[in-house]
């Protein structure tokens, strides 16, 4: 049965395939990346030997051309080239694969009412021989009877398939302290007082930060303000770049996130029945988790859960284990903490490829509420319409484009490689494509049918690139804060307003990038602008190390018509 409405769905569907123009990258086939191993003086490297020098100290180090000029040459590649806005068949297929008719209200609605108007007819062209039908079995009543069990048979299968409603109950952003407040000109000063960076390194950092879009008080964190006493101790990082103070961060951050969210929503934190916790780079023993159940003396039978070293789109992974465990466990609610911790990740080297973390990456956090119970409908502020998750960590390329390591003096940080930018449009477009299969309203899916048998069938060599329009699918765009190019290729690619894009523009602004929680202040902001509405859809996307492009869709289940946003904030 299944399979029948399965294969009815497909077939009706199977023309779709997205040309995609919302990447920011180039496709990565295998001759691509074959082509894309070369040595600084652009000899090709083979296989084996790009894995031994993954981790050395060559020429991966230095960035082979400035970001800005990267991310101009794959803005200008997706607006004008054809073939690489082209998405791939296999990304649309594992879309479709993840449809269950049986699941889907937008097939049961429409049944329900054609199998309703059919009952209808018959009765009417019945009626004047109703007590003849009674005593005697005509066939349109077998006709009736037939549609009846099979529509109830229908509405039972979709009561035990359908997926349990995943509500966005509230959630909460770390605001930036008065004391905390820190701008280019202190950032900058913070690196020279610790005395082990160079002139060089430090007006790199300078030209990062003025075009980076960030603003002039974001968080940072309280070693920036301790800076002297590094260069004090003769250049030990070991006295403020340590264990002790990246705790007392993190503590202050999810601390005063997660008691704001309990006390706004008036509940106990003995009555989470979930935790999820995601930071990337600090991972200490005992957990977050515990030491969010140790702080709040939660329940014993709590299940918990600590996410690390998956980058800034971990919040989204940490969304979609909670979908899932909301399946499983009924009548629960879940807390997620979404934030990273930069006391222990302030790269002081003199590598340039590791020194775009520090004009770029500022302290945050997020707490975010979540609930499958049917009472937490009326106050919820939104519901969860699907999650789409893409790693292409198979690749080398991808796998090292963020990499943490010592540089050749010794000093942590994260390395950039020359290639990301190329890697996250490669990643982006499969994310992207997959997504439009379970997004776009069902007349775009004809609509590229169409356009796919006058090339494919009618052999129209000449036709311009589909592209669809993505206000059909979204209201509101919530995209990862990577910084000002990052945003700019996304407004031109996905022929997005200024207005789409101010979420992102101005959580990059006033927050800087906040990791894996930025799509949380994103939200924050779509909230208190005023322009949201019952039955928006709102699309959060980020990327992460690995490499990974994560999305999720939400549905507004309320009207936000006050503006409480103050001077941007």
């Amino acid at each position: 049965f299944k399979f029948g409405c399965g294969a009815v769905v497909s077939v009706s569907l199977s023309l779709f395939f997205f040309v995609v123009c919302s990447s920011s990258g180039v496709n990565m086939s295998e001759e691509h990346v074959e082509n894309e191993r070369l040595r600084g003086d652009g000899e090709t490297l083979g296989p084996r030997e790009h894995h031994r020098r993954r981790r050395s100290a060559g020429t991966l180090y230095a960035l082979a051309e400035s970001t800005y000029m990267a991310w101009e040459r794959v803005k200008d590649k997706y607006s004008r080239d054809p073939v690489t806005r082209t998405a791939n068949l296999n990304d649309v297929g594992q879309g479709y694969r993840r449809i269950d008719p049986l699941s889907s209200p937008w097939l049961l609605m429409p049944l329900t009412a054609l199998l309703i108007s059919f009952a209808a007819v018959q009765l009417y062209f019945s009626l004047d021989d109703l007590v003849r039908l009674v005593k005697q079995v005509e066939v349109s009543m077998v006709e009736f009877v037939v549609a009846g069990a099979f529509l109830v048979g229908v509405h039972v299968a979709y009561h035990f398939r359908r997926p349990i409603p995943v509500l966005l109950v509230d959630f909460v952003v770390h605001r930036t302290p008065e004391h905390l407040k820190m701008s280019h000109e202190f950032n900058i000063e913070a690196c020279r007082k610790t005395g082990l960076q160079t002139e060089e390194a430090i007006e790199f950092q300078k030209k990062i930060l003025a075009k980076s879009g960030i603003g002039q008080e974001t968080c940072g964190a309280e070693a920036f303000f301790r800076a002297e006493e590094i260069a004090q101790a003769g250049g030990n990082l070991g006295v403020i770049l340590n264990m002790h103070n990246a705790r007392i961060e993190a503590e202050t951050v999810i601390f005063t996130i997660l008691d704001e969210l309990f006390k706004r929503n008036n509940i106990q934190p003995k009555e989470i029945d979930i935790l999820i916790v995601n930071c990337s780079l600090f991972n200490p023993t005992p957990s977050l988790s515990a030491m969010i159940v140790n702080k709040y003396k939660m329940r014993s039978n709590i299940l918990t859960y600590n996410l690390s070293g998956m980058g800034c789109s971990a919040g989204l992974i940490s969304v979609d284990l909670a979908k899932d465990l909301l399946q499983v466990h009924r009548n629960k609610s879940c807390v997620i903490v979404s934030t990273e911790n930069i006391t222990q990740n302030w790269y002081l080297g003199l590598e340039k490829s590791m020194l775009v973390q520090n004009a770029l990456f500022r302290v945050g956090g997020a707490a975010i509420l979540l609930s499958n119970r049917v009472k937490d409908r009326r106050k919820a502020q939104c519901e969860l319409v699907t999650v789409v998750r893409t790693h292409v960590g198979a690749d080398d390329l991808a796998y090292d484009s963020v990499f943490q390591m010592e540089d050749k003096r010794g000093f942590r940080g994260v390395k950039l490689s020359k290639n990301i930018m190329d890697i996250a449009g490669s990643a982006l477009k499969k994310n992207v494509t997959t997504l439009a299969t379970l997004v776009f309203p069902f007349d775009v899916h004809i609509k590229f049918g169409i356009y796919l048998f006058k090339k494919k069938i009618l052999r129209i060599s000449d036709l311009p690139p589909f592209v669809p329009d993505f206000h059909r699918a979204f209201d509101h765009f919530c995209i990862h804060t990577g910084g000002r190019a990052v945003l700019d290729v996304f407004e031109k690619a996905l022929m997005l307003s200024e207005v789409d894009l101010a979420p992102s523009r101005n959580t990059l602004y006033n927050y800087g990038n906040v990791s894996s929680a930025s799509v949380w202040y994103e939200m924050d902001y779509v909230f208190r602008s005023g322009r949201l509405r019952k039955g928006n859809k709102i699309w959060q996307i980020a990327f992460g190390s690995g490499f990974k492009c994560n999305s999720a869709v939400w549905r507004s289940l309320r009207t936000q018509k006050t503006n409480q946003l103050r001077n941007g904030i």
